[in-house]
């Protein structure tokens, strides 16, 4: 439950790219699939404003990047326009992370607690190499292997490893958390 609410966020940002993606695997037409981003993204932002939901600003940069490097692909027929915006997505995320302490407001309690605010500081750099690594291999993968393999990569590998690392970081924190509380109950004990 807690991983479907901190991942529907990031897909929302991305749904665009979502659609693109499904929709080039499924057709192998790079003009339907970014036609289907671009309406995908400009749709979504309707739905927004009738609905008077604010718009974060990545989704804000996310419609920009869909307008501007999906029509960028229908007037040169080259994916590679659309294939970069996961890069600069991915690499602005980064920078984010790159602030002190971005990850402390989407901690438990039981955390921040137990915790030094040290450990989620460093657990959001980590983040924060993970994105550009895996902005830079976009780019890579985009550029020296094709539209087909990116579109399966683009897929599967993003994804893969925030899933990885989400879980090496949830388990890492409990036991960090356990410890932690074992040895506050051991002192407490000790003291009485």
């Amino acid at each position: 439950m807690f991983l479907l609410k901190a991942l529907r966020p990031l897909a929302s940002d991305f749904l665009s790219t979502i659609v693109f993606i499904a929709f080039y695997v499924a057709l192998d037409n790079i003009i339907w699939a970014t036609l289907a981003g671009i309406a995908t993204g400009i749709g979504q932002f309707v739905y927004f404003r009738a609905r008077s939901r604010k718009i974060e600003p990545m989704q804000w940069m996310s419609l920009f990047l869909v307008i501007v490097l999906g029509t960028a692909t229908l007037l040169t027929h080259d994916a590679r326009f659309v294939m970069v915006k996961p890069s600069i997505g991915a690499f602005a995320i980064g920078c984010v992370m790159l602030r002190g302490n971005w990850m402390a407001r989407y901690l438990p309690s039981i955390v921040t607690e137990n915790l030094s605010p040290l450990v989620p500081r460093i657990w959001g750099y980590v983040w924060a190499l993970s994105l550009f690594a895996l902005s830079f291999a976009n780019l890579a993968v985009a550029f020296l292997l094709g539209p087909k393999i990116w579109a399966w990569y683009t897929a599967f590998v993003p994804i893969s490893v925030q899933l990885g690392l989400f879980a090496l970081q949830y388990i890492s924190m409990r036991v960090m958390v356990r410890r932690a509380i074992r040895a506050k109950m051991t002192g407490a004990a000790q003291a009485a």
